[in-house]
């Protein structure tokens, strides 16, 4: 089907849409530096990211049920206080440090570029994170969706067929109908073997000066953009 084709975006959102790793680590210092913690802030946020995809990985093999992804970055983050020799925290403090996820701001261009893509396309998340998280996220942020789908929805973790199929399908459109919006390369290789178009979205300072892959797009994607600016101009939206 032609790219004039496409009804909707889909897009990943920690990193394509929102800082992740500069927004953790504010939430972590502002939190922390007032109980007296001095640490490296970036580097809790690299060490927090890090258990994210191991974690999930648990849930995609079958090694354990379905779980949230709010729950598993909790988890995560009661092995990282450790690491970090960081004590005495009450269980409400360790939720509302977890709830850093909900708090994390969008890239300059994002809510500028998103809003030129909501006069043509439907705006849909496809991400990881669990439906309380993405709402709150943007509200937070500004950012103007018209539908959360993604993996609580879906019942599934990408890059799992069923996170693809079943968000298409949720918007009762074919998957060729839909262009996944991603800065990570296999995100956007899983999603165009479900039959989505594909858009890539350069982000070369999500991990910092730590970034070592998805620098730039590896494929033959459909669009490649420098942002969403980019993106929108080249999707015919001004």
């Amino acid at each position: 089907m032609a790219l004039s084709e496409v009804k909707a975006l889909t897009f990943d959102v920690f990193g394509t849409v929102v800082n992740w790793r500069d927004s953790i680590a504010r939430e972590a210092k502002n939190f922390l530096a007032p109980k007296g913690y001095d640490k490296d802030w970036h580097a809790f946020a690299d060490r927090w990211r890090a258990r994210y995809q191991p974690a999930m990985d648990k849930v995609r093999n079958g090694e354990r049920p379905w779980v949230k992804l709010d729950d598993l970055h909790r988890e995560n983050l009661v092995e990282l206080l450790q690491e970090f020799a960081i004590t005495g925290l009450s269980a409400a403090e360790i939720d509302h440090l977890n709830r850093a996820w909900h708090r994390l701001d969008g890239w300059p261009d994002t809510v500028e570029g998103l809003t030129r893509l909501k006069r043509k396309f439907i705006l849909a998340t496809l991400s990881n994170g669990n439906v309380a998280l993405m709402v709150n996220m943007a509200k937070y942020a500004g950012l103007p969706w018209d539908v959360i789908l993604g993996a609580e929805i879906a019942q599934a973790y990408k890059p799992r067929p069923e996170a693809y199929d079943r968000s298409a399908a949720m918007l009762d459109l074919k998957p060729e109908q839909c262009m996944m919006v991603a800065a990570h390369n296999g995100d956007l290789l899983a999603a165009r073997s479900r039959g989505f178009h594909t858009a890539f979205v350069s982000r070369p300072l999500e991990h910092g000066p730590n970034k070592t892959r998805d620098l730039k797009a590896e494929h033959d994607f459909d669009v490649i953009a420098e942002d969403f600016i980019d993106l929108a101009a080249k999707l015919g939206c001004w």
